[in-house]
């Protein structure tokens, strides 16, 4: 059975019914992303390209961290548009790095290797198409070099806590000591703030988030009626855990690959989750994974941090 089919009926026969969000970046996912990133009330990607523009110099020297040769490797690399200005700053200061861009995308992978050398010249570059761990895993085989690693973008809150630690666990497994992480966090606020991130005025992420109920149809052959459901985003102070979920407005039964999911008027399909984090909290995570946080860099707000983490 394909991975996606397999993934939508396991989600949506579960109580409660789940989607996966890895799944919300078709085309027109990809377009609304872009979207999302571009609104007024979406903080995340402007503070943390306010990191990389203003204190890229710094960011170099604690990457390279007495090191002059080593792999920069990015797990969900997308269009680069935050990290080139630290790979140009590396290359900048001829640093020996080869620049290992991982992601699910092929699309992405061939953009970058196309693109990326225009704007740096003489950039080594290896793209690795596939799922983080399992291409992390390659990196460490094409080459024995040490690896720095980037995993921007509060990635690390698409999943619940405890998910969080496990994921770095498993990724300081397929690292060596003295190893680098730099790793972002989007840090608690004011609760209002948060909520609006992802209840923008344009509706970007409501379409977002519907997105994948035409892509099932469309890829899966079912018949969701989009109308009939509505996007509803929470944020819980206590637990700083932003969530999406897409509520049924009626009872009703969808047919994807001869098999029946019924709905309950208001009943949810949970869609996505945003961890937001104190400081404390991120050095807690990284001291359970076996790291050591070595440097945190903050945006002027303070309201996001890339903090760099080493191999212990």
């Amino acid at each position: 059975m394909d991975t996606f089919l397999q993934d939508v009926l396991s989600g949506l026969n579960a109580t409660p019914k789940t989607l996966q969000s890895k799944y919300f970046y078709d085309e027109a996912g990809d377009i609304l992303f872009q979207k999302i990133m571009s609104s007024p009330e979406y903080y995340l990607t402007n503070c943390e390209m306010e990191i990389f523009t203003t204190q890229t110099q710094a960011l170099a020297k604690a990457i390279k961290n007495g090191f002059d040769s080593f792999d920069l490797v990015e797990l969900g690399a997308g269009d680069a548009s935050k990290s080139v200005y630290l790979i140009k700053e590396l290359s900048k200061q001829d640093v020996n790095f080869t620049y290992m861009p991982i992601d699910i995308s092929s699309h992405v992978i061939k953009l970058l290797e196309e693109n990326l050398p225009k704007q740096v010249q003489h950039l080594q570059i290896k793209g690795l198409k596939g799922e983080y761990f399992e291409m992390l895993e390659k990196a460490t085989q094409i080459s024995s070099k040490r690896k720095a690693v980037l995993f921007m973008g509060a990635n690390i809150g698409n999943m619940p806590a405890s998910e969080a630690i496990t994921f770095c666990k498993k990724l300081r497994g397929l690292l060596n000591k003295e190893d680098l992480l730099l790793i972002g966090f989007d840090l608690k606020k004011h609760p209002k703030i948060i909520r609006q991130a992802y209840h923008d005025a344009n509706g970007y992420t409501r379409d977002f988030n519907l997105n994948l109920l035409k892509r099932i149809n469309k890829e899966l052959g079912a018949n969701f009626n989009i109308d009939a459901f509505e996007h509803y985003p929470s944020y819980d102070p206590a637990t700083g855990s932003c969530k999406s979920y897409l509520i049924s407005l009626k009872k009703q039964s969808i047919i994807i690959a001869n098999t029946t999911i019924n709905f309950h008027e208001h009943e949810y399909i949970a869609m996505e989750i945003s961890q937001k984090y104190d400081l404390e909290e991120t050095e807690n995570m990284a001291r359970q994974a076996d790291f050591k946080p070595v440097k945190h860099f903050f945006d002027e707000k303070k309201w996001f941090v890339d903090s760099i983490w080493e191999c212990i």
